[in-house]
């Protein structure tokens, strides 16, 4: 039998998933390692775990006892998920601008949820930090773990995450990107990876409103570089213990919007459905690819799961009361709605009767006709009509090619729909786009309807 004695004996062993469409031009290639796929849906189980079991060892805590911690959601859902097996209490401390769906997953599996101001210093009794280290200090037998400079953190990434890395890319990596929040994740994989190839080039990826990128630059913790932001589970207005600046050689910062958009090209692109970070880290590698050459090997970590955020990044209203959404209609939302994308073509050696089976049995209007790889032509139902009904006793062997029209106009992904009216019309009904991917699409007229 195949069996795990409990869900933790399943943490780790996260697959590696190569990008395809949303990599933008980047020259080589790109893989994600896609952390969802650990018992909590995030990378964060791995340090939790980790955090938990150094606290028993230390005696910080004995049995029955309550762990506390300050989170954004993730790291709370491992301690939860150990905490349960184990036979812990726990109490979680987080920011008003995580999502209800982290809040109300931490509650699902037993912990106790207090949720403190953003807006405030850290060191502020309102904080999420503060009021940790209080409750900490007040409950008999408890651990507050402190992920931001519990060592325990990085080390776990350093023992699990950068082997699997390394084993998993035969040791050809030559870039590890990772969004940066508490800094175990990027840190400790760094180091380890470091340690096989110091050639190996770590790029952190920061937000706008978070102190990393110029303190790593600088070596000036700068507050006027701390103000709000959107994005969940990066950033910092604290310097972790686990961040070290001397594994990271960049760090590239990302808006808010860009974060969320990418996050959401990978759902709908790669079917790959990550949270707010993910977004980050792509979106960021993007920004970064002139520096990239063919031979590179790029791995992307990607910390949880877009189950988390569905209520925001993942909700079209969510998206344009912040801005983020342009509420007008592109022609890449035409090709994310209609279901079938294949291109169906004919040649221009083939006959119009055989062009006409063709659009019989698969029920096509239109046609593009295509001499070699290029599109030569185009050719409509009303045209072969046309031409059978004036010449009914050619029209078993004359050549498509002989009567087709011009080929279908080409536009571009981010053409607005409204802007096709200039290019479909009753002669023409249709056009091609190249998608992201760099595949061909015909767009039809009832394709338009359709999506509107």
């Amino acid at each position: 039998m195949d069996y795990r004695n409990n869900i933790l004996e399943t943490i780790g062993n996260t697959p590696m998933v190569r990008l395809n469409k949303v990599i933008d031009g980047l020259p080589c290639m790109v893989l994600g390692k896609i952390e969802t796929f650990n018992p909590g849906h995030s990378t964060k189980d791995r340090m939790a775990l980790k955090m938990v079991e150094d606290a028993e060892k230390s005696g910080k805590i004995k049995p029955g006892g309550t762990f506390i911690e300050c989170t954004s959601g993730n790291t709370g859902m491992g301690i939860a998920l150990a905490a349960a097996v184990k036979g812990y209490k726990c109490i979680f401390t987080t920011s008003d601008k995580q999502s209800k769906e982290k809040i109300d997953m931490l509650k699902a599996v037993g912990a106790e949820v207090i949720v403190c101001p953003t807006n405030v210093e850290p060191d502020d009794p309102r904080s999420y930090y503060s009021v940790a280290e209080k409750l900490s200090k007040e409950i008999p037998n408890s651990a507050w773990l402190n992920q931001y400079d519990n060592m325990s953190n990085s080390l776990a990434h350093y023992e699990t995450t950068g082997p699997e890395i390394w084993e998993q890319t035969s040791g050809k990596i030559t870039h590890f990107v990772v969004g940066v929040g508490t800094g175990g994740t990027v840190s400790g994989v760094a180091k380890y990876l470091k340690e096989q190839n110091p050639e190996v080039k770590i790029w952190g990826i920061d937000t706008y409103g978070s102190i990393f990128k110029k303190y790593h630059e600088t070596g000036v913790f700068d507050r006027k570089e701390i103000y709000p932001y959107i994005t969940e589970g990066i950033g910092e207005d604290i310097l972790p213990k686990n961040v070290d600046f001397n594994l990271i050689d960049h760090f590239e910062k990302v808006t808010d919007k860009d974060a969320a958009l990418a996050a959401r090209r990978l759902a709908r692109e790669e079917g790959l459905l990550l949270g707010y970070s993910a977004g980050s880290a792509l979106a960021g590698l993007i920004q970064m690819k002139d520096r990239l050459k063919p031979s590179d090997l790029v791995v992307i970590l990607f910390h949880d799961h877009g189950s988390r955020y569905v209520g925001k990044l993942y909700n079209d209203d969510w998206m344009r009361e912040r801005g983020f959404l342009d509420n007008e209609l592109k022609v890449r939302d035409l090709i994310i709605s209609k279901r079938d994308k294949k291109f169906i073509s004919v040649s221009d050696m083939d006959t119009v009767k055989s062009v006409l089976k063709v659009m019989k049995d698969l029920d096509i209007s239109q046609l593009p006709i295509m001499k070699g790889d290029v599109i030569a032509g185009s050719i409509t139902e009303s045209k072969i009509l046309d031409f059978i009904l004036n010449n009914p006793l050619e029209n078993s062997e004359k050549q498509v090619a002989e009567i087709m029209a011009s080929p279908f106009p080409m536009v571009q992904v981010d053409m607005a729909v409204r802007d096709l009216n200039k290019y479909i019309s009753k002669n023409v009904p249709a056009v091609i786009v190249k998608d992201l991917s760099g595949d061909l699409i015909i767009l039809t007229q009832y394709d338009i309807i359709q999506a509107l």
